[in-house]
Order: structure tokens, then C-alpha cells, then sequence
């Protein structure tokens, strides 16, 4: 049983890569991966969110909306669900990390909207996870999507120092570069697991 749940864990991080092999949030993903500093806070805030929203949204479909056969709403509860778990880190960031919200800008609140976010509890539900296994496969595709992202703003910052990148290339373009040669080299996971 515990090698089930460090298998589902390890292949949310490698073989199923939110950045990587699904390219979901990717617009928080370009933006915010410029800073190492502030790619690590977003990471943190996302593994926050995703997992919390996780643990509310698998009873709320299992045990309210399976039994009143309301599943076709479930795209907007858990849309509500992430709408209130995003505000709740705003309002902790704002009170205990003011200066990292400010560097979030308007991509904190966008964490509402990121696709990686909806992606892994509608994951669940497709893969009918137990509650448990959602819980795990969640903070497993929150930590591979920060580790994606941590290493990108890695790369960049050290390309930044270099400074030997064409013109053209600065910003989105390396970002996008940097991401596909990682995805590919994540690629090499998807034997293992």
C-alpha cells in the first residue's frame, strides 16, 4: 500500500510533470521565472493552494456530489473552491509576506484561474483516486510543477549573468527554450514509472 502511494507521488513530480508533460501554468510559469526568489514563493503559494484544494474538493464530489447526482456541476464547485483557497493565501501573504505579494503582482490572484490547479482535481475524479491518494498525487504535482519552475528561474538567472543570449531571445523566448529542453530530458522518466 505505501509503495502505491510513493509510486503515485514519484510519477506526479517526473512522469507527469504539470509543467512539463502537461504544460499547465504556463502563464504564472513565463512570468515569474525570471527571480529565483520569487519562482520559489509562487511555487510554495501553488503546492499550498493545489494540495488544500485537493483535500476540500475530493469529499465535496465523493460525498456531496456523487450521492445527490449532481456531478455535472462540478467544474464550477471546484472553480469555487479554488476562487476561496487563492484568497485565503492573498489575505496570509498579505498580512505575513507583504513583499513577496508584491512581487507576485497580479499573478497571485491568477492562481485562481492557473490550470494546474483545476487540472489535478479534475485528475482525481478521472482517475478515481481515494481521498488519500488525491491528497498525495495533489502535493506530487505541486512539487513537480515547483521544481520546474525553481529550475527554470535557476537557468535564467544564470543566463542573465552570462549575458551572451541574443537579443531576441531574452524574456519568454529562453523561458519557452529552457522548458522544452527540460521537458524533454523529464521525458526520460516516463520508463521508470
Amino acid at each position: 500500500m505505501a509503495m502505491n502511494f510513493i509510486l503515485i507521488f514519484v510519477a506526479a513530480v517526473l512522469t507527469e510533470n504539470a509543467a512539463f508533460t502537461y504544460l499547465l501554468g504556463m502563464c504564472p510559469f513565463i512570468s515569474l521565472s525570471k527571480s529565483l526568489r520569487t519562482a520559489s514563493g509562487m511555487g510554495a503559494a501553488v503546492i499550498f493552494v493545489i494540495t488544500l484544494t485537493a483535500i476540500i474538493n475530493w469529499p465535496i464530489y465523493h460525498l456531496i456530489l456523487v450521492p445527490l447526482g449532481s456531478e455535472l456541476i462540478y467544474y464550477i464547485v471546484f472553480i469555487i473552491v479554488i476562487a476561496g483557497t487563492v484568497q485565503l493565501v492573498e489575505m496570509i501573504m498579505e498580512k505575513f509576506f507583504p513583499v513577496l505579494q508584491a512581487a507576485f503582482g497580479i499573478f497571485l490572484p491568477l492562481i485562481t484561474v492557473n490550470c494546474t490547479v483545476l487540472a489535478v482535481s479534475l485528475f482525481m475524479v478521472i482517475k478515481e483516486y481515494s481521498y488519500l491518494q488525491s491528497v498525495i498525487y495533489a502535493f506530487g504535482i505541486a512539487v513537480g510543477w515547483i521544481i520546474a519552475i525553481v529550475i527554470v528561474a535557476a537557468i535564467n538567472e544564470k543566463l542573465e549573468l552570462v549575458g551572451a543570449m541574443p537579443k531576441g531571445m531574452k524574456g519568454p523566448g529562453i523561458i519557452m527554450v529552457t522548458a522544452g529542453i527540460l521537458a524533454l530530458s523529464f521525458l526520460g522518466f516516463s520508463g521508470m514509472v
